[in-house]
């Protein structure tokens, strides 16, 4: 996209015309790169809806093309995330998803291993690729959405074109966001060479664009914020409302999930990037490092309300506490939250005492102007593989 002015858009897309009811209400201030990508979003939508769907059979033999769709780049906190919320939640289809790019590659490799492991693949024509874009093409996918298309790894690198070569033949529309452009995808990787036929490929599937926005918005949210608030009474929700409604932009915000190994992780409220929850939400329920990382992964801030003193009768709950600190430390996620007491007497459990200490220490850290003014760190270097 160039970075040129122009004259303002007629906003007549449902990409648009949402953008322009968030800059209107004051959720955000317009900015012509973020316009200009919700116009080319807005042509994609306008493409999937004009497509006549297919049925299963038609899919198989009649080998549609699918719409062109869009890869948005740029740095991060430019507004690609809130731009894909804005675009999913416009597209009337049922027949979508939007998945992060590392936890979509999870799910392929798992799906090939799963088919080694299976008698089909004793067969001498068996093609595990095959086998796992199938279920996919059989569900009659039409869009895929993915976050943080980022390749670091070499099993995903010589992957990704026979997986994509068998989705995009199969009619299935991509939009991506990412921090680099595709060129620059698996740079200096092992073998890059044989990556190559992946970038001209993805090049000839969607339109690439830049997304120059002027500032890290991300990083004016918190500027200046207390981002924590002690205490048992109404003043320490009424800080944390107070911030939440700042982060998002004075949007309410409604309840969501996240997709974690197979099933739904309940988010109560969710909006622009952030997503928030009460302390029991996170660590009274049974989930593990491996959910953390998922929640990680798809917000950019969190706000945790009601995080209790942690004594002997809270074991298990401060072990998940701590797991979910690793997590959205190591990704740099933004937190909010509100303390019963002081950090230093969160932990009051024997058997958590050193463990808490580090987590002390993070959370101490995250309040930080340098924490919290720091870019999310780089999916792939925290979401283990499951490449076989």
């Amino acid at each position: 996209m160039s970075s040129k002015s122009r004259k303002t858009p007629t906003l007549q897309g449902p990409v648009s015309a949402a953008y322009a009811d968030l800059a209107a209400r004051g959720a955000l201030s317009a900015d012509p790169a973020q316009l200009e990508a919700a116009e080319l979003l807005d042509g994609v939508a306008a493409g999937l809806l004009a497509e006549k769907p297919k049925g299963l059979l038609g899919r198989l033999f009649d080998k549609p093309e699918p719409v062109k769709g869009l890869y948005l780049y740029g740095e991060v906190g430019r507004g690609k995330t809130m731009l894909m919320d804005l675009f999913f939640a416009a597209v009337p289809l049922k027949q979508k998803r939007r998945v992060h790019f590392h936890e979509f590659m999870d799910e392929i490799h798992a799906g090939i291993a799963a088919f080694r492991k299976s008698p089909k693949s004793k067969s001498d024509d068996a093609d595990p690729v095959e086998a796992v874009v199938k279920p996919i093409v059989k569900s009659g996918l039409r869009l895929l959405c993915l976050d943080e298309f980022h390749v670091h790894d070499i099993t995903n690198a010589m992957l990704l074109y026979r997986l994509f070569d068998k989705l995009f033949a199969n009619g299935v529309t991509l939009v991506a966001t990412s921090n680099v452009m595709p060129d620059d995808l698996y740079k200096d990787g092992l073998n890059r060479q044989l990556f190559l036929p992946f970038i001209d490929l993805l090049k000839r599937q969607v339109t690439v664009a830049a997304l120059p926005a002027a500032r890290d918005y991300r990083r004016l949210k918190f500027a200046g914020q207390h981002v924590y608030a002690f205490g048992t009474g109404p003043e320490a929700k009424a800080a944390m409302d107070q911030l939440w409604l700042r982060i998002t932009g004075g949007v309410a915000g409604e309840p969501g999930i996240v997709e974690s190994i197979g099933r739904e992780i309940p988010v109560p409220l969710t909006a622009m990037g952030a997503a928030r929850f009460g302390f029991a939400d996170l660590c009274e329920k049974p989930l593990g490092s491996r959910d953390f990382v998922r929640i990680a992964h798809h917000f950019d801030s969190i706000i945790i309300d009601g995080v209790p003193q942690m004594d002997r009768t809270k074991s298990s709950a401060a072990k998940r506490f701590i797991l979910l600190i690793d997590n959205l430390y190591d990704r740099g996620v933004k937190l909010g939250a509100s303390f019963a007491v002081p950090l230093e007497q969160l932990g009051k459990d024997d058997k958590t005492a050193f463990e808490f200490q580090r987590t002390v220490s993070r959370l101490d850290e995250m309040q930080s102007e340098e924490y919290l003014g720091k870019a999310l760190r780089d999916a792939s270097s925290t979401e283990p593989s499951l490449a076989p």
